[in-house]
């Protein structure tokens, strides 16, 4: 079984897990699907939500196009917090969402990455053509925004084409930046806010050598929690959610 398999059936694990969990509770959990670059700020963020709601939090973790495919096929999901507000109008237009709860709460930033200690000297996108750097990791960029974001990175910097034989495509950004910590890679272009949480070094890819990762955020259509659903979608996009979002790097949503 492949990594990329074997994240994936994890993930439709998890998500039937929070499902059963769900109905055991009478739905009183909050079933909350989110990018895998939000894991630092949204396991805090649950945290400061559950005190000031007094409903308990629980997070789907992974890449943004398996958790829409996901939700699309009927995971019991009462939020979807994407890593593209791409997605989030894809559900829309497949009548999926709370029309009026859809909103960009953040802007995401991409960084090069390397273990703490390494002998290379990545400075630049171009420094990925050099021969000493054998192998790099993103996203897999068919269904995650940030390793689309890389993608677009590498071709602008007009080196795609040359270093496309090095990489190696995680299911999602969190995968990715493991790949480069337990040394399977020798450089991961990453998110930032996982790369601030991080034991490594690492340098801000320029904003203008991709489109804006803008991150979209709605309630799920159907949900049994409306009222947590919406209560949490204002927590994160309110002073206190986006205070958490700056200290993990993200930017105010546009």
């Amino acid at each position: 079984m492949t990594p990329k398999v074997v994240v994936s059936f994890i993930a439709i694990l998890l998500i039937s897990f929070a499902a059963c969990r769900s109905q055991s509770n009478g739905g009183s959990e909050l079933q909350v699907a989110a990018a895998s670059d939000l894991i630092p700020a949204f396991e805090e963020m649950g945290r400061e939500f559950e005190a000031a709601n007094k409903t308990k939090v629980v997070f789907s973790f992974g890449s943004t196009g398996l958790l829409s495919r996901q939700i699309e096929n009927g995971a019991p999901m009462d939020v979807f917090a994407a890593a593209s507000i791409d997605f989030i109008n894809q559900l829309e237009q497949k009548g999926l969402i709370l029309p009026d709860t859809k909103g960009t709460y953040a802007r995401g930033r991409i960084t090069l990455w390397v273990p703490k200690g390494s002998a290379l000297k990545i400075e630049k996108v171009t420094d990925l053509t050099r021969t000493e750097v054998k192998r790099i990791a993103i996203a897999n960029p068919d269904h995650a925004p940030y390793g689309m974001a890389a993608q677009e990175a590498l071709q602008k910097a007009g080196v795609w084409e040359e270093v496309k034989p090095k990489l190696v495509y995680g299911d999602n950004i969190r995968q990715t930046l493991q790949f480069a910590e337990t040394g399977n890679v020798d450089v991961a272009i990453v998110a930032l806010s996982l790369s601030k949480q991080s034991d490594g070094q690492w340098i801000l890819i320029p904003q203008d050598f991709h489109n804006p990762i803008n991150q979209g955020i709605a309630v799920i259509k159907g949900t049994k929690n409306e009222k947590a659903a919406r209560d949490f979608v204002a927590f994160v996009n309110g002073r206190q959610g986006q205070a958490i979002l700056a200290r993990y790097g993200f930017e105010r949503g546009q």
